[in-house]
């Protein structure tokens, strides 16, 4: 049934228009960090789609609130085929753990057929739900700072409230 619909949209829809359709599941799951949190999940996926757009602003994030070498993250973009969400996570998790990027780098080169679940499960401190929390905050804050928009789950939306009580909270901790 679904091969006879594909069909049936080729034959209707003109191709440019066919080519615009959204991605099939398949393509979609192509990118599974499998953090043990699926919105972390998804957003991480989606950073994918930011930094491939805008490489140098996803560079940029990631020295000034990751403390990240932005020569050692283009390394590991251009020269090791890491994929942005990866690199994110990496360098914000080294961050939350008074550490830096390459701690989790090195983890995860060392286990490359593990979930970061497993990866992040290794290094030192353990992850509690204090750090998920504050990569769950990191993540929120950098998709404030892309202007890009982001639905948070009722639990961040009760911590963090909605974007003009992000900006209002920012603007009242810088003295604005």
């Amino acid at each position: 049934m679904l091969l006879r619909l594909g069909l049936l949209a080729a034959a209707v829809l003109p191709l440019p228009l066919l080519a615009q359709q959204p991605a099939t599941a398949a393509v979609a799951e192509v990118y599974a960090p499998a953090t043990g949190d699926v919105w972390v999940d998804k957003q991480l996926a989606d950073i994918n789609a930011y930094a491939a757009r805008y490489p140098e602003a996803f560079v940029d994030e990631l020295a000034r609130y990751a403390s990240a070498r932005p020569g050692y993250v283009q390394a590991l973009l251009q020269d090791h085929g890491w994929k942005p969400g990866d690199v994110y996570l990496a360098c914000f998790w080294g961050k939350l753990n008074g550490s830096n990027c390459r701690t989790a780098v090195k983890a995860r080169a060392q286990q490359p057929e593990a979930s970061w679940k497993e990866v992040l499960a290794g290094l030192q401190p353990a992850p509690d739900n204090l750090r998920w929390r504050a990569l769950r905050h990191a993540i929120v804050a950098s998709f404030d700072h892309w202007d890009r928009p982001i639905a948070l789950d009722p639990l961040l939306q009760r911590q963090l409230g909605d974007r003009a009580q992000r900006e209002a909270a920012a603007r009242k901790s810088t003295g604005e």
